[in-house]
């Protein structure tokens, strides 16, 4: 059983998500302050640390910063904070994922269970995924392919991550709007299309992972993944 810490100061919002995601097959230890979350993450192995900004002691950007220098592990803001200058700056800190409120619990599993599976199954100890001539540095949403930067949108980044996790298997629009716009979303379901067809022209000759299955979505196939310490 994956184990998290979840830091947060609303008390029921807190205790709403530690029932959910316990109830769905996680172990979670909860605290309201930022100081005692620091002090947590050095007593305990956690799989997942999903973090709050706004809190006492330690504020969740410093806690965040803590963690990155010591831990690999994958880290969630899970905030009010929704400005992009505030998104911006929680990735570039090392944040993994930045969940706005209010926000959907289950899109909220989904992201600590893809978190999870790609630390344990594609990554070590910071390392990079590299996908043939693809390389990803994911703590700071970093792409390159031969050995060249490619500038990502968030979106197509998002879409991207979403593809190799699941590589190898058909994702339908529907599957990929709830992963990377979330359940919530109500627009247009072919921005899915427009999205991919931006992120097949920023990687080049190797968009060719991504595959259109006629009617039925995407597909993402690689012949040698590996990681690099």
């Amino acid at each position: 059983m994956s184990r998290i810490l979840l830091a947060e100061d609303d008390g029921l919002l807190r205790n709403i998500t530690a029932t959910f995601l316990t109830k769905n097959g996680l172990e979670v230890d909860v605290t309201d302050n930022g100081s005692e979350a620091c002090h947590m993450v050095e007593k305990n192995h956690y799989d997942c640390i999903v973090l709050d900004i706004m809190m006492p002691g330690k504020d969740g950007r410093t806690v965040c910063k803590f963690v990155r220098s010591r831990y690999d592990v994958p880290v969630i803001f899970l905030t009010a904070l929704g400005d992009e200058a505030d998104i911006v700056e929680g990735y570039e800190i090392g944040a993994d994922e930045y969940i706005t409120k209010p926000f959907s619990t289950k899109i909220l599993l989904l992201k600590i269970n893809a978190l999870i599976n790609r630390y344990n199954g594609l990554m070590v100890k910071n390392g990079r995924i590299s996908i043939d001539e693809i390389e990803i540095e994911p703590a700071r949403r970093y792409v390159t392919v031969k050995g060249k930067e490619v500038k990502l949108a968030p979106k197509e980044y998002d879409l991207l991550i979403c593809f190799i996790e699941n590589k190898g298997i058909v994702l339908t629009r529907n599957q990929l709007l709830d992963s990377v716009w979330g359940e919530d979303y109500d627009g247009y379901d072919r921005a899915v299309d427009t999205h991919i067809k931006k992120l097949r022209a920023a990687l080049g000759d190797a968009g060719c992972h991504i595959e259109t299955v006629i009617k039925a979505g995407y597909i993402w196939k690689d012949t040698k993944s590996k990681i690099l310490s």
